[in-house]
């Protein structure tokens, strides 16, 4: 071995659901022995030291008697994760002679390193191997999360290990890692969830429910407790359609950043996020030490449920009107500063009043009418006005419930929201009702001066006009009809929302 020695590999930070190439060089020269890692690292990259130490001792293997720098290259990127354990290891591997340099240049690593050499699973595989796929580079990973990488290419050579010793031992020729095939996809199991068939009555939820499905749009219901408004939120999943390909990898790497995927399974059905009212407003939209994805970006292209809607924190709230707006939020904290995608759908219930139980004669406390309007002042205008649809869900007398059959089973109504999403699908690709431009929908001149008229009586923004236009065509969909007419829009007026009181 010569005096100096250098060898690098490249490894990965993660900005939002990017990966970014890290090139990890580690340098071996004479001096006083002393393991140092430079280039911005955090905490648990300081603490690889002892790691590979203990995993490379574990192999039989001490560290030569040298000074070894370890360099992360820029480094004026924070890096931030124990994922550069492996990168690391491997680059010192080859600086000790025991690994080919150009062996390993032809690929990526990230994984965790256990004490006795084993890898442990990270978060990220997924954005990660793409961006190695991009680089024409291989892809070194913890073996559980082989598939998880397979499923950003088809082609590409990914090395899933279980430890160090294995990989070393495939390199020499000793052994063979096996490669990394994508098991058969079984269908999705719906039956399993929920289904509007244990729903009795309640015609108007039901409806609203089916519509927001088919469009996208959020919805509010209001109603006192045990009406059934939580049990219709969690039938909702039921009859939403599937993710296309392009939306599925698209959350899939959100969820993999966040360390969510089962299984190396990438995520096939709108996600369904519901949160407690006690979340932070970082919980909501993200952040923290290492700028995480919050369960706004983690419900992308699936559902954000918020039970008890007014019970969360006014800045917490808050922090949705600007997703709801643009499909993505921004997180800028002093060492970082990274954007997510945010299009989820919002559904919310919420009690009209404090104690739950206004308009009740026989239940309703002393403060009725005040307190609903004390109470629904807690969501302001400007999140309110974001609400595509409102519905009231009144309880039904026991003996009715007890009279009445189950509605519709889920299969039936999916089946009418996917053919209206198909619809939409043809008119305007891969754009839902409730993010499309008005200018793509067809509506008939009687039904839009209606619409104006009605707009200007109830004093609607610009911004809930067009939100009554995209709640019409989603109606006219689920009829199959080319043009919004009259009628769809007078429904659509009837989920606009209205404060206690109606005003």
């Amino acid at each position: 071995m010569t005096d100096t020695a250098l060898a690098s590999i490249c490894g990965f930070a993660f900005s939002g659901i990017e990966a970014v190439p890290v090139k990890v060089e580690v340098q071996l020269s004479v001096g006083l022995p002393s393991f140092l890692i430079v280039g911005l690292p955090d905490k648990a990259i300081n603490e690889s030291r002892e790691r590979v130490r203990a995993a490379l001792s574990a192999m039989g293997l001490a560290l030569p008697a040298k000074r070894i720098v370890v360099n992360m290259v820029p480094a004026s990127l924070m890096k931030e994760g124990s994922h550069f354990d492996l990168p690391i290891a491997l680059a010192l591997l080859v600086v000790m002679g025991l690994l080919s340099g150009d062996m390993a240049q032809r690929y990526a690593a990230l994984g965790e390193l256990s004490l006795d050499g084993g890898v442990n699973p990270v978060c990220g595989v997924l954005p990660a191997a793409m961006t190695a796929a991009s680089l024409s580079l291989g892809l070194i990973c913890p073996a559980v999360q082989g598939v998880e990488a397979r499923w950003a290419s088809e082609d590409m050579d990914i090395l899933a290990i279980r430890s160090l010793p294995e990989l070393l031992n495939h390199f020499r020729g000793q052994q063979v890692i096996e490669p990394v095939e994508l098991p058969p996809i079984a269908p999705e199991d719906l039956t399993a969830l929920p289904d509007l068939a244990d729903i009795r009555g309640m015609e108007t939820a039901r409806r609203a429910l089916e519509i927001a499905a088919a469009g996208r749009h959020s919805l509010l219901m209001v109603g006192p407790p045990g009406a059934g408004k939580s049990m219709l939120a969690a039938r909702l999943p039921g009859i939403m359609p599937d993710l296309t390909p392009v939306e599925m990898l698209e959350i899939s790497r959100i969820h993999s950043i966040g360390g969510l995927l089962r299984d190396g399974q990438p995520v096939r059905r709108p996600p369904f996020r519901d949160p407690h009212h006690s979340s932070s407003p970082a919980a909501l939209s993200g952040g923290g030490a290492r700028a995480r994805p919050g369960e706004v970006s983690l419900a992308h292209r699936g559902v954000l449920f918020l039970d008890e809607m007014p019970e969360f924190g006014r800045s917490a709230l808050e922090v949705l009107r600007q997703p709801m707006e643009t499909g993505s939020i921004s997180i800028a904290r002093a060492a970082a500063h990274v954007t997510y995608p945010a299009r989820f759908q919002l559904i919310a219930a919420m009690n009209p009043c404090k104690c739950g139980y206004l308009g009740g004669a026989a239940q309703e406390c002393r403060k009725a009418p005040r307190c609903g309007e004390d109470y629904q002042a807690r969501l302001s205008g400007p999140l309110l006005d974001r609400l595509d649809m409102t519905v009231n869900v009144e309880p039904m007398p026991l003996s009715r419930i007890a009279e009445l059959r189950g509605g519709e089973a889920s299969a039936i109504v999916a089946a009418r929201v996917r053919a209206a999403v198909g619809r939409q699908q043809a008119r305007q690709g891969a754009a839902r009702n409730a993010e499309a431009s008005t200018d793509d929908f067809r509506i008939t001149t009687p039904a839009r001066d209606f619409a104006v008229q009605a707009a200007e009586k109830m004093r609607l923004s610009a911004r809930g006009f067009t939100r009554l236009l995209r709640v019409g065509r989603t109606i006219a969909d689920l009829g199959a009809q080319p043009d919004v007419e009259r009628g769809h829009i007078a429904e659509a007026l009837a989920y606009r929302f209205r404060r206690a009181g109606g005003k």
